[in-house]
């Protein structure tokens, strides 16, 4: 995508702030459906599964995330002044995340599908965690120390909260965790890049 073809920064902004709020709002009102469903417990990928019926429910979240994060990565970097690393990071994990949802958990666990589920979700989540560390960068540099430094603790705690989720347990709420963190600093910087908009 050249300089002329990139997105107005408003627009991409807004998809910063929509990308997350779509996929949590997906996991959370597709785990209410779900009887029997225990967030607490369960990955969120449970509730995307092939015949489950809250299946297409939570791939839609997954697939508007994928789709809208790569389009706020062409503007944030720059102003992040984060540079190219923070564009790559955000688009991996937005296409990996659509991956996630066309690679979803099979009727029965344990197979390739299972695999190669893990693996996009693995690769999205790395992505997703290093993002705000590759943020903090930019800041730093421009003198916003205090804003780097919390960029550097939201990684440290996805980090955590991943690495928690696939060790000790429970799965659900240290994955939800691990991924809130970010989503909340994706929605943060949107909020914050639409402000700086308006003020200019």
């Amino acid at each position: 995508m050249t300089a002329l073809t990139q997105p107005p920064v408003r627009l991409a902004a807004a998809c910063g702030v929509l990308a997350p709020t779509a996929f949590v709002t997906a996991w959370a009102v597709m785990g209410v459906r779900r009887d029997g469903y225990d967030p607490v417990e369960e990955a969120i990928s449970q509730l995307a599964r092939v015949g489950t019926s809250e299946r297409w429910g939570m791939t839609a979240g997954m697939v508007t995330f994928g789709l809208l994060l790569p389009v706020f990565a062409r503007r944030l970097p720059e102003l992040l002044d984060a540079g190219r690393p923070l564009r790559i990071s955000m688009t991996v994990a937005g296409l990996s995340t659509v991956a996630v949802g066309a690679l979803p958990l099979q009727r029965e666990a344990g197979g390739t599908g299972d695999l190669l589920h893990a693996v996009a979700a693995g690769i999205g989540y790395a992505a997703m965690a290093v993002s705000p560390a590759l943020g903090a960068r930019g800041l730093r540099r421009t003198g916003r120390r205090t804003a780097a430094s919390a960029s550097v603790a939201v990684s440290a705690a996805s980090v955590a909260g991943l690495a928690l989720s696939l060790s000790v347990g429970p799965t659900g709420l240290w994955q939800r965790t691990g991924l809130g963190v970010v989503d909340a600093w994706f929605v943060a910087c949107g909020v914050w890049a639409l402000a700086t908009q308006r003020r200019g």
